[in-house]
């Protein structure tokens, strides 16, 4: 075998890369992670404008996932958790009077708000009973039905409930609206035990923000990974990709090729076939705007959704009511978060629903920041089942596109990338 640079090259420092750069190092491989960008995480980055802590396009982080209860520092985080619950705008009724923006909890959480929930309006009998039938095996058996999806039992969301009869007001008005921002999927093509997993997670904690941004989670990586011996290197763009037998090639522009044992390709979809050759999935886009009013629309931190869909915002929320270190002191700070088609929604749009959903003038809203996330999200059709890691002899792929679009999947993927090249690095040994 020729000589070799290094033992790994790990192309890209997102959750992914970072986690996979962590786990060699850890296992004493000499690990160097190559990062075009001025700085760790990938999708997860966040900015300070005018004193507000934006990430780029909104985030949340669920505690809830297995990945970050065992390789994150959670309370170092100090997450700030959003209330258990959704707003709902909802429409006039037949004398022309508005219905009211509608309120539905979480009663474990918020066992106060049960008579609001009650009085929504939205909360048929029927509807419950077939929301409960759709969600129950993802709380109770959730491995059960991941086992299902890998053996191509699965189906598109919107086909699994129509399948559980969950029809109604509150699956057109609540969960689709909600969903539709998760999941960047307006139409809910995405995998029926996708989505089951992911509100079986929303039902066992609540999700919320870092107080340092959603860039801390990946930061608290970026340390662990060099404290384990890792070298990442910022501003190393990857132009290309070369595997030879027992080594690879790696082309950075402005810089000398770099070699190794051995790569792994840690880095979004839309970049892998460039480097690699193969085909990723499509991407979801979504758009964040970020507004500082003078005065907050609401005393809630509570998600608020647009019944009526009304207009481009699929959600909006008061971020400095759940998130205080998001905005300056006695500073407000609201997102509203559209799908991203060809342009997304029109300022104009945007800041009429905003008004509507908040039963506020937001017409003179300032601005500080419109964040078009063309490649948010991987799509994940029907069957969920993990894509192949290996690229090669001695190239291997991490991402949330070969496992789920989630931070769950982004963590997940770099760990099995990292133990599989391990894995078949004892076995040419042997």
């Amino acid at each position: 075998m020729r000589a070799v640079d290094h033992d790994v090259i790990v192309i890209g420092a997102g959750l992914a890369g970072l986690r996979a750069a962590t786990v060699l190092a850890e296992a004493g491989l000499d690990t160097v992670v190559l990062e075009a960008s001025d700085d760790v995480g990938g999708r997860q980055r966040t900015d300070i404008v005018d004193g507000f802590r934006l990430d780029r396009g909104f985030q949340v982080l669920n505690p809830a996932y297995r990945s970050v209860r065992r390789w994150a520092d959670v309370p170092a985080l100090r997450l700030q958790p959003f209330p258990v619950g959704v707003h709902v705008r909802r429409a006039e009724d037949v004398a022309g009077d508005p219905v009211g923006l509608a309120t539905l909890a979480d009663p474990r959480r918020h066992p106060l708000s049960i008579r609001t929930s009650l009085r929504s309006g939205l909360l048929d009998p029927g509807a419950l009973v077939a929301l409960a039938r759709w969600t129950a095996p993802s709380v109770l058996t959730p491995r059960r039905l991941l086992r299902r999806a890998a053996a191509g039992d699965d189906r598109a969301a919107r086909e699994g409930w129509d399948a559980a009869g969950f029809h109604g007001a509150l699956r057109t008005e609540v969960i689709e609206p909600f969903l539709s921002g998760v999941l960047a999927d307006g139409r809910f093509d995405t995998s029926d035990v996708f989505v089951r997993w992911l509100v079986g997670l929303f039902l066992r904690d609540a999700p919320g923000l870092p107080a340092e941004g959603i860039q801390a989670l990946p930061a608290q990586s970026a340390a662990r990974a060099r404290s384990a011996g890792a070298d990442i290197r910022l501003h190393h763009r990857v132009t290309g990709v070369r595997a030879g037998r027992g080594h690879v090639e790696v082309d950075i522009s402005g810089a000398d090729p770099a070699s190794a044992a051995a790569a792994i390709v840690a880095v979004d979809a839309h970049h892998l076939a460039p480097l690699t050759g193969v085909a990723a999935p499509p991407m979801r886009g979504l758009q964040t705007w970020w507004f500082a009013p003078d005065a907050a629309p609401s005393a809630s931190g509570m998600l608020a959704v647009d019944g009526r869909r009304r207009g481009p915002i699929v959600n909006t929320a008061i971020i400095s009511r759940t998130a205080p270190t998001y905005a300056p002191a006695g500073r407000h700070l609201v997102q509203a978060t559209c799908l991203l088609s060809d342009s997304g929604g029109s300022e104009a749009e945007v800041r009429t629903q905003l008004g509507e959903i908040w039963r506020t003038d937001a017409r003179s809203w300032p601005l500080l920041r419109r964040d078009d996330i063309r490649h948010a999200l991987p799509d994940q059709p029907p069957p969920l089942r993990p894509s192949p890691v290996r690229a090669g002899e001695v190239v291997y792929l991490a991402g949330d596109h070969r496992t789920s679009p989630s931070i769950e999947g982004a963590l997940v993927s770099g760990d099995r990338a990292a133990r599989m090249l391990l894995a078949d690095r004892a076995a040419r040994r042997r």
